[in-house]
């Protein structure tokens, strides 16, 4: 941006200058021509050329007075009867004096009175207006003494100028305002567009984009609105989705429970223990739902708080492991640890959300894992991180669940989580928490079969 500008600026300023030398260059031109025609230069370039004439012809400069005192230059009688016709000759050119001279600076006419120099020197030739014949140099015609013009002519070549100088002023201000307007409009067109996309994206339309051309600020802006408004869209389209998973989740335990209650409340059930058995069991379904919704929540907008110390994974692990052991017995699943270099595996983590993470995962497995299957837990220690790698027997993940496995409320079979228990939001939770611990957790399916989730923490300096 910054070099647009400059480059803009630059073009208006070279454009004004431009215009204003060219301009007053060819006025100039117009009035010193004029002025000359008047009364200057035009006599003298005449007279030498008819000089160059007479010489040609002639082959000499004798007799060269004839010529003057038919040009009206002098009145005849020698060089010394010369000043008078002077004044009338020559177009009007005023000279008050005029030297013809040979090559050699011999002065052959000269209008100033009888007496005065009659030798050209190095620095008169130099001024003096060659004759040239046949390629050399025969004479030279020597005006001084001014232009002789008078007051009023000085007072028209002034007022020329300065005509000139106005009008060339002018027309490049007139140039450089019509090039200045139209690069602002170049470069405040995309600004416009941004801010009217602001505008309604501000107003909740999220489907605005701007056009990206170049590679200017402009053009790194308009990316990074294009990128702030891809991910207000995709955060409106999360919302909208969580609010419909959630009213979703919330539907089905509350219907079981009015319906639960509306049998009792008529008389169709007993009101004994075992009737009360299912309203319990979807309270707890519908506490763990909230649990987790606020769990998540929390570690998403930053304000989850962790207790951290120093941690053996290692020990976690296998504590984790023996609370869902009697589970994986009683669906006849082999759970199986093993730890590679993990004897001294510290981390700096909460050691709760750590077993929550664990525990997601472990619940995961054993749910996907027919009985029969297997389980197998690994803590492989490397040299800045130790992982935690989960693999089941199961059928794995569908491939195209492998992207979506983490997000709320997702399930690859709905229906057996929610016989299983689950709400829905474990995996989010477990990644999530992963993340706030400074790890990571991905999930794969295995070459052999079955899925692996792998969870990555740092370890403790």
């Amino acid at each position: 941006m910054r070099l647009r500008l400059f480059l803009s600026f630059f073009l208006v300023v070279l454009v004004s200058v431009l215009g204003v030398v060219l301009i007053a260059r060819q006025n100039v031109n117009v009035a010193v021509r004029s002025f000359m025609l008047r009364g200057g230069m035009v006599g003298t370039g005449s007279l030498a050329a008819a000089l160059e004439d007479y010489f040609h012809q002639q082959g000499s400069w004798s007799g060269v007075e004839s010529l003057l005192e038919q040009q009206g230059i002098v009145n005849g009688g020698g060089p010394g009867n010369m000043g008078r016709g002077m004044m009338r000759g020559m177009g009007g050119m005023n000279l008050q004096r005029l030297r013809l001279a040979r090559e050699n600076g011999d002065v052959l006419v000269d209008t100033a009175p009888v007496g005065t120099n009659r030798v050209l020197n190095a620095s008169e030739r130099r001024s003096a207006i060659p004759i040239e014949v046949d390629g050399r140099t025969v004479g030279y015609l020597l005006a001084e003494g001014g232009m002789g013009f008078n007051a009023r002519d000085e007072l028209f070549l002034i007022r020329r100028l300065n005509a000139a100088a106005r009008t060339a002023s002018l027309i490049a201000g007139g140039l450089s305002l019509l090039l200045a307007l139209a690069l602002s409009y170049s470069l405040m067109r995309p600004v416009r567009e941004l801010t009217q996309a602001a505008r309604r994206l501000g107003e909740g339309d999220f489907s605005q984009r701007v056009e990206i051309k170049g590679d200017d600020e402009l053009t790194l802006l308009a990316s990074t609105f294009n990128h702030m408004a891809d991910s207000l869209q995709e955060a409106e389209a999360r919302r909208r989705s969580m609010t419909a998973d959630v009213a979703h989740e919330l539907r089905n335990p509350l219907a079981v429970q009015r319906a639960s209650l509306e049998a009792l409340q008529d008389g169709l059930y007993p009101l004994t223990p075992e009737s009360l058995a299912p309203l319990l069991d979807q309270n707890l379904l519908l506490t763990r739902l909230v649990d987790d919704l606020r769990t998540l929540a929390l570690a998403e907008s930053g304000e989850l708080k962790l207790e951290r110390r120093a941690v053996d994974l290692t020990q976690v692990v296998q504590r984790s492991l023996e609370r869902f052991r009697p589970q994986a017995e009683l669906s006849h699943i082999d759970l199986a640890f093993e730890g590679i270099g993990a004897e001294q595996a510290i981390v700096q983590a909460d050691p709760l959300r750590l077993e929550q993470v664990l525990s997601n995962l472990l619940s995961n497995a054993l749910r996907y894992t027919p009985g029969g299957g297997r389980v197998q837990v690994q803590v492989v220690k490397q040299s800045d991180q130790v992982e935690v790698r989960i693999a089941d027997s199961g059928p794995g993940i569908p491939e195209g669940a492998l992207d979506r496995i983490f997000e709320r409320f997702y399930r690859v079979d709905a229906s057996r989580s929610r016989e299983g228990g689950g709400t829905g939001l474990g995996l989010a939770i477990a990644k999530k928490l992963a993340e706030e611990h400074g790890g990571s957790l991905q999930a794969a399916n295995l070459p052999a079969g079955g899925a692996q989730f792998t969870l990555r923490l740092p370890l403790s300096g």
